[in-house]
């Protein structure tokens, strides 16, 4: 246990870590087992043990910003979990029609998505804080530049990818007056979309993205490349391209990874979204390439920590409601997601891009 104990604590040194310490990055052990857990089990063990109070952090988004910038896990030996998910990844798609149903299980839980955590109109992606640090308003300046680089126009037929809880159909329809098909594959979010937009010029369906037909004059995927996986861009963007009419634009919306990955961070994986796969920009170029024109990119990373710590508050204010639901253990592991998320792109570990096709 003692050395399991030092080279813990030798590999935190490296990110400038104390066990016990009183600064932003240092952690609190409660629990000796810790040690050779994260060692034997890597992130999922770290998110874990957190779940059981194994430990705390002083500041969880900035240990976590400390840990990715040292790049401590490349440091702990992989394990027999780390190796299968891989091996599935490559041997497998596990991203099909099939498996549809375990990518939406998160959004699903309607007791905290999307009213307890979001904003007025409902936005799962990070918000765009152009001279405001009110989470409602920057989501509207977000929504608002999609629409502006999507160069939306009354007469134009709309086509959301993943649609969420409606949201954009909304803001679309109310401030462009243009006609928005949304689809889902979560019927949960098809129901509440549908109320959401009623009386608008808006059509939600449950269909899955292979399944399209018609075509469309602007098309956008907001949150959405992060539940296809690697196998299946290249499916998507054909799919895209295929309904998009001529001279029609399409926007990508998505959290990018700095390495080309083929699975997910096991904690998220688990936990919070079920097969979601973080793509890298050389991964998004080598799919669309042939089939669609990159015509702009923005990177917004800088605006996903406020967002997630907006979430977190929100959170935070909701849960004397919640926990007639739910535990402690789920507080913690919502607490962890948010703020190692948060951690993640301050470390510039990830990054929020959106790009503009032709």
């Amino acid at each position: 246990m003692k050395r399991y104990e030092s080279t813990v604590r030798g590999l935190l040194e490296k990110a400038d870590v104390q066990i016990n310490g009183e600064r932003e990055q240092d952690i609190h052990v409660h629990n000796d087992d810790f040690y050779g857990r994260i060692l034997a089990e890597g992130s999922l063990g770290l998110g874990e043990s957190y779940m059981d109070e194994w430990w705390d952090a002083n500041a969880l988004d900035v240990f976590t910003e400390h840990v990715l910038r040292a790049d401590l896990q490349h440091h702990v030996r992989w394990n027999w979990h780390n190796i299968l998910s891989v091996l599935m990844a490559i041997l497998s798609n596990r991203q099909t029609k099939k498996h549809s149903r375990e990518v939406v299980k998160h959004y699903d839980m309607s007791d905290v998505l999307p009213e307890a955590l979001l904003d007025s109109w409902n936005q799962y992606t990070c918000a765009y804080y152009d001279g405001t640090e009110d989470l409602n308003v920057a989501q509207e300046k977000k929504l608002d530049l999609i629409c502006r680089k999507l160069r939306l126009q009354q007469k134009d037929r709309v086509l959301d990818i993943g649609c969420g809880w409606g949201g954009f159909a909304k803001f679309a329809a109310e401030h462009y007056g243009c006609h928005v098909t949304g689809i889902s594959i979560s019927e949960e979010q098809v129901k509440y979309a549908s109320r959401f937009c009623g009386g608008l010029p808006v059509d939600i369906q449950s269909c899955d993205y292979r399944d399209l037909g018609g075509t469309y004059d602007k098309i956008l995927t907001c949150g959405m490349v992060e539940h296809v996986g690697y196998k299946n861009y290249r499916t998507l963007f054909q799919k895209i391209h295929d309904v998009l009419s001529d001279e029609g634009l399409y926007l990508l919306h998505t959290i990018g990874s700095n390495r080309s990955v083929k699975t997910g961070e096991p904690f998220l994986m688990k936990y919070i979204y079920p097969l979601g796969m973080i793509p890298s920009a050389v991964q998004i170029d080598e799919a669309r390439s042939g089939l669609l024109s990159l015509q702009d990119i923005q990177n917004l990373t800088a605006h996903y920590p406020p967002t997630l710590l907006a979430w977190y508050r929100n959170f935070e204010s909701h849960w004397p409601q919640l926990s007639q639901q739910y535990d402690e253990r789920f507080r913690r592991m919502f607490e962890y997601y948010l703020l190692t998320c948060k951690g993640a792109f301050q470390a510039d570990h990830l990054s929020t891009l959106a790009n503009g096709f032709l």
